[in-house]
């Protein structure tokens, strides 16, 4: 019952024998693959896979597809078979097969049919020389994006070389001199001497020309801003780069880049970085080269993802800092980049990791705009690798450029899915019980929400019994071999869940025993939009 005491269920007794001749048709003419099928990709296709025990792939996957669906190629030395679904809804189709046999005691795996291509391999004359676009998977990124030039980080450091042969396209023209000079109260952020290059190779890090012909490859083709706030030296005033947080923040940077660090808390950073924060800004910040050290200022700030250094091997590289601040872990040991004039060379520290990650955020937003700092910052998270360091050393683990333009951020909360959104909801539940392996139950059920988000069944049965759950989104009550849903495993504990569903008529429901007899009980809930 609804809350409100009005029934939502209606019964109708169904035979199991209603489809029981389901089993015996529709495979005739399929051997290998359907007559016809184009080469190339099947992005319609799922492919299942089958526990060893099953001998007979196709008489076992029938029963198991929607019937709009069709088994267009079987493998039976590794146990799988591909399953087609309609183009026009297939997507949806898919997920939801997936959500519905992936516990199926038959079933060891459901994946899709994904597309494999030669990886994108830029020409850039040392590419060859490099590690860390290759360790971050920046390849499969690539194959999508190579970074949107409106996408723009800034570097807050020494000055980067502007007119270096291979930063000179990625500089953000939109500022003069594509930049300021903050501990030189200038407005030309030039580095003073040639070996003033520290900006120059973070810079080139995050976002060094790729695919141009030139030089290394930068891990994205963002826009660059340099905020010049370190000297020749190397060192700067907090309120240089307080104020270089602020400048960035207001030139609209979306991603800040902060290979610096040390001094300890202080307030006017700690507001100049949630000012940043505030405006939309991710801020990335390099964890410290101290090993064994705690985490610096400003990495440690909660507004401010921090960034320990790997070396090749992914082994935490023997200087970096490390501890619960830390966010991300990204190639930081003998990475190549520009330096100045017009030269590459390998530099070590957190402060090569940061523009790592910085780069990565740059691919990621290029590929998913409209995303805030926080919801970039969370789909960083998610996409992370783990490498089997320990959380400190890894915080969520290796930054991964495949994964974070190639994974749709709306995946990052598939977790929550059975939670249907943020609307109400509405649960109804019916308790009844069947008699044994012959018996079969099907339920109508009527919509509470004109368009509800998602509607999760569960089904709760006798633990020495096996039931099974079928599902209809359409005007007829599912059989064993004809239903829209299934959930089908040992035991009687069910679920399916429907995203989207459709309401156009009654939701239909089949409480199925495969062996077994007693009560059950079926709850419906749907969630509003």
């Amino acid at each position: 019952m609804s809350e409100g005491g009005s029934p939502q269920f209606d019964r109708r007794s169904v035979l199991k024998t209603a489809g029981a001749l389901g089993a015996f048709l529709g495979f005739s003419g399929v051997t290998g693959a359907t007559p016809g099928r184009e080469p190339g990709p099947k992005k319609d296709e799922l492919l299942v896979g089958f526990d060893d025990s099953v001998s007979n792939l196709q008489a076992t996957a029938e029963p198991k597809i929607p019937s709009s669906a069709e088994i267009v190629h079987e493998n039976e030395t590794l146990g799988y078979v591909a399953v087609e679904f309609p183009s026009n809804a297939a997507d949806r189709a898919k997920e939801n097969f997936k959500k519905n046999v992936l516990g199926d005691r038959d079933i060891a795996y459901v994946e899709e049919n994904a597309t494999v291509e030669a990886f994108y391999t830029p020409d850039d004359p040392l590419y060859g020389n490099q590690y860390a676009p290759q360790q971050v998977n920046c390849e499969g990124a690539w194959e999508t994006t190579l970074g949107d030039p409106g996408v723009t980080i800034s570097i807050i450091d020494q000055g980067i070389q502007y007119d270096h042969e291979n930063l000179a396209g990625n500089m953000d023209d939109s500022v003069s001199n594509y930049g300021y000079d903050f501990a030189g109260n200038s407005s030309d952020p030039y580095p003073a001497t040639a070996s003033e290059d520290h900006g120059t190779h973070v810079g080139g890090i995050a976002a060094g020309g790729t695919d141009n012909g030139t030089g290394h490859a930068g891990i994205s083709d963002c826009s660059m801003l340099s905020a010049r706030a370190l000297d020749a030296s190397g060192g700067g005033s907090l309120s240089d780069i307080a104020d270089a947080i602020q400048w960035s923040a207001d030139q609209g940077a979306e991603i800040i880049n902060m290979s610096l660090g040390g001094g300890g808390y202080s307030s006017t950073m700690a507001n100049a970085c949630q000012y940043a924060y505030d405006q939309g800004s991710l801020l990335v910040a390099a964890a410290g080269n101290d090993y064994g050290g705690s985490v610096s200022y400003p990495a440690a700030y909660d507004t401010v993802m921090a960034v320990s250094s790997l070396d090749e091997n992914e082994n935490l590289s023997n200087f970096s800092n490390l501890g619960p601040e830390i966010e991300l872990a990204a190639p930081g040991s003998n990475v190549l980049s520009a330096v100045n004039w017009g030269d590459y060379d390998s530099y070590s520290g957190t402060s090569m990791a940061s523009p790592v990650a910085a780069g990565v955020a740059g691919l990621a937003l290029s590929a998913h705009s409209g995303l805030s700092n926080e919801q970039l910052r969370s789909h960083l998270q998610n996409t992370a690798v783990d490498i089997g360091l320990s959380d400190d050393a890894q915080g969520y683990g290796r930054v991964d450029a495949d994964g974070a333009v190639n994974t749709d951020p709306d995946d990052d909360d598939d977790d929550d899915d059975d939670d249907g959104g943020n609307g109400g909801s509405e649960e109804s539940t019916i308790t009844d019980s069947l008699s044994g392996s012959w018996d079969s139950d099907c339920w109508t059920y009527g919509w509470e929400f004109d368009d509800p988000g998602s509607v999760v069944i569960d089904l709760e049965g006798p633990s020495n019994a096996t039931y099974d759950l079928y599902a209809n989104e359409r005007d007829t009550c599912p059989t064993t071999s004809d239903y829209d849903h299934i959930s089908y495993t040992w035991g009687s504990d069910e679920e399916i869940v429907i995203e989207n569903p459709d309401t156009s008529a009654d939701l239909h429901v089949l409480v199925d025993a495969y062996s077994g007899s007693g009560e059950y009980t079926l709850t419906v809930t749907e969630y509003d939009s």
